[in-house]
């Protein structure tokens, strides 16, 4: 046996040394799944199968540089460099690049991300006269996404009736108009979003079977890096460019599928066997990172949902403290509760040793505010980007329009930015002229001088000069070194100029954080290994596919980490916090209309659970301050679902009576049977319900209260007029058809 196998446990070996063949490696949490598959591309190298016959598909650049280091510590030299190893988007985006001619997309086309995406449905909105209130951008681009995911082009949009059934339900007419002019637009630009990736990597596939031919004949063995969270696109490229080998083995965990909100399908993992009949099943069951009583806890709870592969986690590890599971007064009582125990337990652990998880990002709010009042530093996971900041994106918009001069938005972004005096009205002078000449907006530029009647000779003068400093940009960038191209752009375009006079506390902060984005550029051209993608055009490459776990910054690290369940799956810590353990918080209330989406609620308990490797705090309050009342609320039914030998229960008893709401809202029996006596004073209450005349007062997604039924809320609205009803989804009894002028329903939000 190859001394490099030395550290593999039985399982993990028995998974690393098969090569041939399809292969589903179940690994649980903490189980050593990255180790399997870093080993398993290391083995199939030593057993001369060539690097660049090699697939490896991960879900962030941070795993896949990870994966990439330790492949070459275990077999050295430099083959691991010519392994296909990536994200689905990079590694996609590579072939969209290299096959651009066939699908009429020029090789250097802009990758949009949700920002860029958003602002150009906005200005679409604008241009197509709609109402932005009944066209709300965010809800319009994660519509267009759905679609897209689901190979709902704006072509066959109209081949489905009941979507424009639904457009017209929800006063939409002119969405399939939007659909299909961000589509025209995009491409006029040059330009995919993060869809367009997937969508036209699979139209590629499927248009070009040669094409398929060639890059299944190129990717003899695919390694699936959680495969649990693949939507139904990426799992079908997977299937074509595996169909000719079937050398592919995934890794995953049915049992952290938590994204089904983005399109991830659980079913991929569990039907693998449908499309694999001959697979080898391993499952890797041994976890490294918690406690004794932190594992059982999460057997004893996951055990509970019926759709799983059924697996037995253990540990070796020592037994541990029992979790503590307490209960506060209130959600302020237990912001306070969580941050005095961590104050307690950091006399002997750094900050950095402590997460607090919560379901939603409003939650943060407590933990923050106590954890301010004592003077804990703490950061926010996933909160906004580096990459995300105005000064930044500014920045990068130069950038990309130095590399493809289709990008009208990015133009539209830095033609007076900084002001140079071509104001609004001359910007849609030229987009007038690129709309009916058929031209993009440089091209219009570049013809301005035709169009001197439309212009005073001070505005051609500034189209002009504004037109030389691009050109001059678009020459270094094709000739200089990618920090020597951004270093001149920031300072011959007036941005650091800007910036620098600005002395405020945010000017001076903008002007780190251009610096450090010039930092670095210095840094990537510094470590390319192939002079030639030393270009601004490479760099661009890199920054556009970066996920949000990639763009965790470099600050002080010693802070408290705060972050959703979502976002800190795939992380561990010493000692973490799980608050608002409550129903309809967590479970969500808009879980507990199906088994399949309460099952998944589950899970991502499960998630947070398995992120603790030494102590696990999980809390829950009797009165949290939502919906702008105060609302009694009730244990998570998941807390019961932990086996009692595993847990200790504390209560926070509220020292300060004075401090306790004036009013509440009666939502739903305690499941706990707990009754906290609180001294509240009788105020008047304000009369929210709702005449028949203003019936129509009543939208989708607001949140309503019944007398009978409790909270709920409104996922859709039927009818009109004295037949208007309204589908309401309830906290505790699930779905509700009321017709409103009998209903009688309060508006809480």
């Amino acid at each position: 046996m190859q001394n490099y196998l030395k550290d593999l446990n039985k399982e993990q070996l028995a998974a690393v040394q098969q090569i041939e063949g399809a292969s589903m490696v179940i690994a649980g949490a903490g189980s050593g799944k990255t180790r399997v598959l870093t080993y398993k591309i290391a083995h199939l190298l030593k057993n001369e199968i060539h690097a660049f016959n090699i697939l490896a598909l991960t879900f962030t650049n941070k795993a896949a540089k990870e994966m990439q280091n330790r492949v070459h510590e275990i077999i050295g030299g430099n083959q691991y460099t010519n392994i296909w190893m990536g994200t689905f988007h990079s590694v996609f985006s590579r072939i969209l690049r290299s096959e651009s001619e066939k699908i009429n997309y020029p090789k250097n086309f802009t990758i949009y991300d949700t920002s860029d995406s958003r602002s150009l449905i906005k200005t679409i909105v604008k241009d197509l006269h709609l109402d932005k209130d009944t066209y709300k951008v965010n809800l319009i681009h994660n519509r267009i996404s759905s679609l897209k995911n689901n190979f709902i082009t704006p072509e066959s949009y109209l081949n489905f009736p009941e979507l424009s059934e639904t457009d017209l339900r929800k006063k939409q007419t002119e969405f399939h108009r939007i659909y299909q002019t961000y589509k025209n637009r995009c491409y006029k630009f040059g330009a995919m979003d993060f869809d367009d990736l997937l969508l036209k990597t699979y139209e590629l596939l499927c248009q070009f079977p040669e094409t398929l031919n060639k890059y299944q004949k190129k990717f003899q063995f695919i390694l699936v890096d959680e495969y649990q969270d693949t939507n139904h696109i990426q799992y079908l490229i997977i299937k074509k460019l595996a169909a000719l080998n079937e050398n592919i083995c995934v890794v995953g965990d049915d049992a952290q599928s938590i994204y089904s909100f983005r399109g991830a399908n659980i079913q991929n993992i569990l039907n693998f066997k449908k499309d694999y009949p001959d697979y080898k099943l391993y499952k890797l069951e041994q976890n490294y990172r918690s406690t004794k009583n932190i594992v059982e806890a999460a057997n004893a709870l996951i055990k509970n949902n019926e759709h799983q592969i059924k697996k037995d986690v253990w540990t070796h590890n020592d037994e541990g403290e029992l979790i503590v599971i307490s209960e506060a007064s209130t959600d302020n009582d237990e912001g306070r509760l969580v941050v005095n125990t961590i104050h307690e337990l950091s006399s002997e652990n750094q900050y950095d040793n402590f997460a607090v998880l919560y379901r939603t990002n409003a939650q943060s709010r407590t933990i923050e505010e106590s954890l301010r009042k004592i003077s804990i530093p703490y950061k926010i996971y996933g909160g906004l980007s580096f990459y995300q900041r105005k000064e930044i994106k500014d920045l990068l918009a130069y950038f990309n329009f130095t590399i493809n001069q289709k990008d009208d938005e990015s133009l539209k972004r830095i033609i007076n930015y900084p002001a140079r005096g071509i104001g609004s009205t001359t910007i849609q002078k030229i987009i007038m002229i690129s709309n009916e000449q058929n031209l993009s907006m440089w091209e219009a530029i570049n013809k301005i001088t035709n169009f001197n009647h439309l212009f005073n000779k001070g505005t051609i003068k500034k189209i002009e000069d504004f037109y030389i400093m691009m050109n001059n940009f678009i020459h270094s960038s094709k000739s200089s070194t990618a920090y020597e191209t951004a270093e001149l752009i920031s300072k011959e375009s007036g941005i650091v100029s800007l910036h620098k006079h600005d002395q405020s506390i945010e000017g001076i902060s903008r002007s780190e954080n251009i610096q450090e984005l010039l930092n670095g550029i210095k840094d990537f051209c510094d470590n390319i290994e192939n002079e030639e993608n030393a270009l601004i055009e490479y760099f661009m490459r890199d920054v556009a596919l970066l996920t949000d776990s990639d763009n965790d910054n470099h600050e002080d690290k010693n802070k408290v980490t705060l972050m959703t369940i979502h976002a800190s799956k795939g992380l561990e810590f010493p000692y973490v916090f799980v608050v608002g353990m409550e129903e309809e918080l967590f479970p969500s209330m808009l879980s507990l209309s199906s088994q399949e989406d309460l099952e998944e609620e589950r899970r991502l308990f499960y998630v947070a659970i398995t992120r603790a490797e030494k102590r696990l705090f999980l809390s829950h309050s009797n009165i949290r301050f939502k919906w702008g009342q105060y609302i009694d609320t009730s244990a998570s039914r998941f807390l019961s679902e932990l086996n009692e030998k595993f847990i200790t229960k504390k209560r926070f008893v509220k020292s300060n009576k004075n401090n306790l709401p004036k009013y509440r809202i009666k939502t739903s029996q305690n499941i706990s049977n707990k009754k906290v006596s609180r001294n509240f004073k009788n105020i008047r209450k304000t009369d929210n319900s709702i005449s028949n005349e203003n019936i129509n007062t009543f939208k989708t997604n607001q949140i309503v209260e019944h007398n009978k039924f409790g909270v709920g809320k409104i996922i859709e609205i039927q009818g009109s007029g004295a037949n208007t009803k309204a589908i309401v989804l309830f906290e505790n009894i699930g779905k509700k058809n009321l017709l409103l002028k009998f209903a009688k329903l309060r508006l809480i939000k």
